[in-house]
């Protein structure tokens, strides 16, 4: 009886260990810390003027 209620939780601790450390690995990888594509910046020219104001 001990035996079959130490495979059931060394299954059910794999599975734990399994979905924490793919969900430490998505996280990584999703901040860019481990390879994510670099986002590159983008520089945007932009010229703001203002209507001239009529002298009265």
């Amino acid at each position: 009886m001990s035996e079959e209620n130490s495979t059931g939780n060394n299954l059910i601790w794999a599975v734990t260990l399994i979905i924490i450390v793919a969900l430490i690995a998505g996280a990584l990888y999703y901040s860019g810390f481990l390879g994510a594509t670099k986002k590159q910046q983008q520089k945007i020219d932009v010229e703001v003027s203002a209507p001239a104001v009529p002298a009265r």
